[in-house]
């Protein structure tokens, strides 16, 4: 599986838009029609390795937001500093 994901993630990080990849998730941040192309490349990435793509899809859609995947940890980071 890891060559799929692999394929996959190249995907997002070509893109240019923000994201991070952790153990179990690809988070990208963008406008929705440019997230939402990136999404359809990375799967069809991933569906050249077999004939099933498994996606997990949330959404967080506020407008006028951005920088939100350092915004929220810093704010995280910030509240735990001071508890």
């Amino acid at each position: 599986m890891h060559d799929a994901v692999a394929e996959a993630v190249k995907v997002v990080r070509a893109s240019g838009l923000p994201h991070r990849t952790d153990a179990m998730f690809t988070t990208i941040e963008g406008e929705w029609d440019e997230v939402f192309a990136v999404v359809k490349e990375a799967t069809e990435a991933v569906a050249r390795f077999g004939p099933r793509v498994s996606l997990v899809l949330k959404a967080d859609i506020r407008d006028g937001r951005t920088g939100e995947l350092d915004g929220k940890l810093e704010r995280l980071e910030k509240a735990i500093d001071e508890s």
